[in-house]
């Protein structure tokens, strides 16, 4: 009897600032001809509507109960079956989610990217692939200073303050530990092109293997 066909997923993880997004942009451009999407767990941080201002701006989110991982794991099982998604959007001046949504339709290969998506067995237990990107911290601060400052608004105080009492101490926590569950772990993350290209290789194998339903666009 053949394989029932479903998409695959792969999983790419690391801490903030760590280059994630970066290996999860090469993965993405490396299959041009393949229907392809990104998934940010970034998307599934809690609606935080119910509470004042003062308390959202005091959500650590990089704690595992910042995400909604249940509403997660419904839309990536709706992707598996071949079924639309309406993806959040999460407003970060706001600091809650947003009244919009994202219409996503069903890839053949879709890449779940964030910080704490090894964290759950629910989701590791989707993956084909389960990758961990590994940076050195001063690389990863750097980074996320640049990034908040101009992306959102962040003052360099803000940005710091944050990082040495929430995101180092979460990092050791609850990020780093998964790296056991990883299958490639890529030191230096986007700088790494020979671990990209052995990565995509790898999927390449996968795709060939796979029994995957083809989906027009």
């Amino acid at each position: 009897m053949p394989a029932e066909k479903r998409p695959i997923i792969i999983g790419v993880t690391g801490g903030s600032g760590s280059g994630k997004t970066t290996v999860s942009r090469a993965i993405f451009n490396h299959f041009p001809e393949h229907s392809i999407m990104i998934l940010e767990q970034d998307s599934y941080y809690k609606d935080q509507s119910n509470l004042s201002f003062a308390e959202r701006l005091a959500t650590n989110y990089d704690h595992p109960f910042a995400f909604d991982t249940d509403l997660l794991i419904a839309d990536l099982k709706k992707l598996l079956a071949y079924e639309s998604i309406e993806k959040p959007v999460y407003d970060y001046a706001a600091h809650t989610r947003s009244n919009e949504v994202i219409h996503q339709e069903p890839k053949e290969v879709i890449i779940l990217e964030g910080i704490l998506i090894l964290e759950d067995q629910r989701l590791r237990d989707l993956m084909d692939i389960k990758v961990y990107v590994d940076t050195d911290n001063d690389i990863c601060i750097i980074r996320r200073i640049k990034r908040d400052m101009e992306e959102r608004g962040r003052t360099l105080d803000s940005v710091v303050e944050q990082y040495l009492t929430v995101v180092k101490p979460m990092y050791h926590q609850f990020i780093e530990p998964t790296k056991r569950y990883a299958d490639i772990i890529i030191p230096e993350g986007g700088q790494n092109q020979v671990a990209i290209d052995l990565l995509a290789t790898k999927i390449d194998s996968i795709l060939n293997q796979h029994p995957l339903k083809k989906i027009t666009d």
